[in-house]
């Protein structure tokens, strides 16, 4: 998968779902995670985070919105439950960005929301959990990214073909 992308949350406070979001962090391939306004008793994840993903994935704590320090060309995508927010099944994903999410109980600022270039939702009923909607959106990103064959029209399995055909030039019309 060319490109890279990292996973932040902004104001979280709970040390469970940070652990949560930097062990699927790890899990799916970021290339860093970070945190804005972070509660300080959210950062004593080591008891959540079983992989200890501090070791494995370069972690950013920023004070604030105007603190956050992005590589040149990373586009900041929110994860936010509005109205006029693009489905998340429908987004295209940039090759390098960095999604961030909402603490729990409410939403990513004005502030943050304004910095974002893409605000996204999960099409749901009502808000998820920070953690799970974190996996959901890395999941996703692995789907249209990663360079996994087409799904099948039947139930069951592809035909895979061979490895080499996976990672093929798509042409998309």
């Amino acid at each position: 998968m060319r490109g890279y992308f990292g996973v932040g949350v902004e104001g979280i406070s709970k040390p469970m779902n940070l652990g949560a979001i930097l062990r699927t962090a790890h899990a799916f391939g970021a290339s860093f995670a970070f945190t804005v306004d972070a509660h300080h008793k959210a950062l004593d994840v080591f008891q959540s985070d079983t992989a200890r993903s501090f070791r494995n994935v370069p972690y950013y704590g920023w004070d604030g919105v105007d603190d956050m320090a992005l590589p040149q060309g990373c586009s900041l995508v929110g994860i936010e439950l509005t109205d006029d927010a693009v489905d998340l099944p429908s987004f295209r994903h940039p090759r390098a960005c960095a999604y961030v999410l909402g603490r729990e109980r409410g939403s990513l600022t004005p502030e943050m929301q304004a910095r974002c270039e893409h605000i996204v939702r999960i099409p749901t009923k009502f808000c998820v959990n920070v953690s799970v909607a974190a996996a959901i959106t890395l999941y996703d990103r692995t789907l249209a990214m990663g360079g996994y064959p087409d799904r099948p029209i039947m139930p069951g399995g592809p035909e895979l073909g061979s490895e080499e055909s996976w990672f093929a030039p798509k042409i998309r019309r």
